[in-house]
């Protein structure tokens, strides 16, 4: 299946650098670019998008702003942010704001492509960088527990937690684990509800924390 990806950046020649290295990729294809916030926004309004390339410091909307507008459409697109650095508070931001990851600019092109297909695929993609800031700011006291404290979580929870925090998606836990999707998503789902966590973005956050 070919993941359609949407290429957000304010400047050209970075701008054309993915568009290219998605180009060149047999299971990726682009179809929109856009240099700013609302062109993002109508860029994924307008066509059928499955990851959106997304840089934080874009003009006249920012990036986690966008972020927050593209997520909170019907049937949306994941967001995979584009950024210089992994341990910054805008980051964290837009994780907040529902990214569902990001990879570093620079990083060599079959790790971003690696990426896209991880968020393509309903997974995470994330460092070790930002996942104390964003447990801080949604887990609370939760967020200093480790998967073997009293969370609450049976032995088949924690696995498929941990598997989460891998960038694992429901099929891949699926096909890992011999069970049906549907087994997967009521796992997921008691999971995200004793921990009290909001998504299984912050599941994985949670689960990566805990090891």
């Amino acid at each position: 299946m070919t993941i359609r990806v949407a290429v957000v950046d304010d400047h050209p020649v970075f701008l054309d650098g993915l568009v290219a290295l998605i180009a060149s990729m047999d299971d990726l294809e682009v179809v929109a670019t856009a240099t700013d916030g609302p062109e993002a926004v109508a860029a994924v309004r307008g066509n059928a998008v499955d990851v959106v390339l997304m840089d934080l410091n874009l003009p006249s909307m920012s990036g986690i702003e966008a972020t927050r507008q593209i997520v909170a459409l019907p049937s949306p697109p994941a967001v995979l942010v584009v950024t210089m650095v992994d341990d910054d508070d805008t980051v964290v931001a837009a994780l907040r704001a529902g990214a569902r990851g990001y990879v570093l600019k620079g990083a060599p092109g079959d790790e971003i492509a690696a990426a896209v297909r991880a968020v393509g695929a309903g997974g995470a993609v994330f460092g070790a960088g930002v996942a104390a800031q964003v447990l801080t700011l949604t887990t609370g006291p939760a967020g200093d527990h480790s998967l073997h404290d009293a969370d609450g979580l049976t032995d088949r929870e924690r696995e498929i937690l941990s598997l989460l925090a891998e960038g694992a998606s429901n099929p891949q836990i699926a096909r890992t684990l011999g069970v049906s999707l549907k087994t997967v998503q009521n796992y997921v789902s008691r999971i995200l509800d004793k921990l009290q966590l909001a998504d299984r973005t912050q599941a994985a956050f949670y689960g990566r924390r805990g090891r």
